[in-house]
């Protein structure tokens, strides 16, 4: 694979602008699609959430695209969730510098009012959540007849929430001879469906396992649910950020509120919360002023923040699937992270047949959260993009939280900022200073 930007036909202008962000080497679902999207062919290519996929499309975005009319966009990013249209958005901005090409995020959750406004002005490329985007073609408001490229971002959990339907019939509108390039972390069933009937003659990228796929160690501690509260407290202090699953929005706002208690600063990411709610929280998660996010399934899908040191499954997720999107908020891009699952006596049968389903390693451990630090650091690899194989784990009870925690695991520019990760290799810079005090009100 190529080892610079420019290698891939990358233009000096984007180049210099990546390499002001200290982005110097493509990740490798960079380096295998660049050169083929720049060259106008249609692309596939399966690879998780946080392998590098905003910049393999953004740069051809940037690169071909010629300026707009007013409604109607040049290119069209279709996302799953409104978190990730914001991110994507914020992302591209930063690689077009200040006369690049505009873009717009649209979204449900907020007032017509401002993205109707942005498309009557004209707007380049628009990132969009498929509901939203159809309510405004209905509404008159955009027109995508002139669109000559298309990203299908996430297909898979666009296929997983029901959007697909919608996806077809806006991409029924966009110009026939358009270039359409398709990310997934996989490439069949519905989403194989996409690429037949949307995709001409593409070309496939499937990267290597230890090239895209987190890099985690998985742990499965039995663990009835009272004990579950403190044992979570003690991972999080332990390794955080983290962001622990509940699969339903009061038992995610009542953890919350049993964490704060237990003095970690959390706060808490679902359905029930407006959109502002939601973007502040995710803001303060990723500026390090939260420990620890507690989210449903749902919210989770749009959860993009590099530097998850942890992923807790306070309550087990209900299938393989759920298992492996939850799992993937951590050991993103080269780096490692730990997934704990709490499991009681009466979900062992299920958890130990996912296991075999998922080619994790079967069987379940006492909690041992000193033996899980341990082997956590053990088990990180010499260089960031070797990953290490799941296994399983145990540990002790945990013990008395510090009241100045050391952080374990840096982050990555907060939401809002560039989005974009240091080279391989390389982690990003993160302000020191203890944990912040938890907020009296942050049980959201």
């Amino acid at each position: 694979m190529s080892s610079s930007f420019a290698d891939l036909g990358v233009s000096p202008e984007i180049v210099g602008r990546l390499a002001r962000q200290g982005i110097t080497a493509p990740f490798p679902i960079q380096a295998a699609t660049i050169a083929d999207a720049l060259a106008g062919r249609d692309v596939c290519g399966r690879a998780p959430t946080g392998s590098g996929k905003t910049l393999a499309f953004g740069i051809p975005l940037m690169s071909r695209l010629d300026r707009a009319r007013a409604r109607r966009p040049r290119g069209l990013v279709l996302v799953p969730t409104r978190e990730l249209a914001a991110q994507v958005r914020t992302e591209l901005l930063a690689l077009a510098g200040p006369k690049g090409r505009s873009v717009v995020a649209i979204y449900g959750g907020v007032g017509f009012g401002p993205q109707v406004d942005a498309l009557r002005r004209g707007t380049d490329i628009v990132v969009a959540c498929p509901g939203r985007l159809a309510d405004l073609v209905a509404r008159g408001n955009v027109i995508l007849d002139e669109v000559a490229m298309v990203v299908i971002d996430e297909a898979d959990r666009m296929a997983d929430m029901g959007f697909l339907p919608e996806v077809r019939r806006l991409l029924d509108q966009v110009r026939p001879d358009r270039q359409t390039l398709l990310f997934s972390a996989t490439l069949d069933g519905d989403v194989d469906v996409l690429i037949t009937h949307y995709q001409r003659t593409p070309v496939r990228h499937e990267l290597a396992e230890a090239d895209d796929e987190p890099s985690s160690r998985h742990v499965f501690w039995r663990a009835e649910r009272p004990q579950r509260v403190a044992l979570t407290a003690g991972v999080v202090n332990a390794e955080w950020p983290a962001i622990v699953f509940c699969r339903t929005k009061h038992g995610a706002d009542r953890l919350t509120r049993q964490l704060t208690t237990a003095g970690i600063s959390a706060a808490a990411i679902h359905g029930g919360r407006s959109q502002n709610q939601r973007e502040r929280t995710l803001a303060a998660f990723g500026a390090g002023k939260v420990q620890a996010l507690v989210a449903t399934d749902v919210a989770a899908r749009g959860i993009h923040v590099d530097g998850i040191a942890c992923v807790v499954h306070f309550d087990p997720p209900g299938d393989g699937k759920d298992y492996v999107h939850r799992s993937g908020r951590t050991g993103r891009a080269g780096t490692t992270g730990v997934v704990v699952t709490m499991v009681g006596t009466d979900q062992e049968v299920e958890i130990r047949q996912m296991q075999r389903r998922l080619g994790l390693p079967v069987g379940l451990h006492a909690a041992e959260l000193s033996s899980l630090q341990d082997e956590r650091h053990a088990a990180r690899p010499t260089t960031s993009s070797t990953a290490s194989s799941p296994s399983t784990g145990g540990s002790s009870p945990a013990p008395p939280r510090s009241s100045t925690p050391k952080r374990r695991r840096r982050f990555a520019p907060p939401p809002g900022g560039s989005g974009q990760r240091s080279p391989r290799g390389a982690r990003p810079s993160r302000p020191g200073g203890n944990r912040p005090r938890p907020a009296a009100s942050r049980g959201r």
